[in-house]
């Protein structure tokens, strides 16, 4: 279960590209992501973990009853800058889900 980062971590904070959630780099790298690890494979990589994750984005929102999400309980960014890497979006595609970037510059 992802837990809601505390007032001095907001500098250290990152957003995984594809699903928006909030957490620090160690937490990434030790326990993964919680809603995409299958995808974006972070945990244990730092490498990964700064392709895939950002400390670019904006405003932060939480998921707390996660029964009625399909994501689970955190803090999730509103808007995240930067694009996923060419092999997720390529995995993305392969599935047949069209990746959408978080930064709201792909809107309908």
């Amino acid at each position: 279960m992802a837990s809601i980062p505390s007032r001095g971590q907001y500098k250290h904070l990152r957003a995984c590209l594809l699903c928006s959630i909030v957490q620090q780099p160690t937490d990434f790298k030790k326990n993964r992501c919680p809603n995409c690890e299958e995808i974006m494979q972070m945990k244990g990589s730092t490498d990964r973990i700064s392709v895939c994750a950002t400390t670019y984005f904006d405003g932060i929102i939480a998921v707390i009853d996660p029964e009625t999400s399909k994501y689970v309980r955190g803090t999730y960014a509103v808007r995240v800058k930067g694009h996923v890497p060419e092999d997720v979006e390529a995995e993305l595609e392969s599935r047949g889900i069209k990746y959408r970037p978080r930064d709201q510059t792909d809107q309908d």
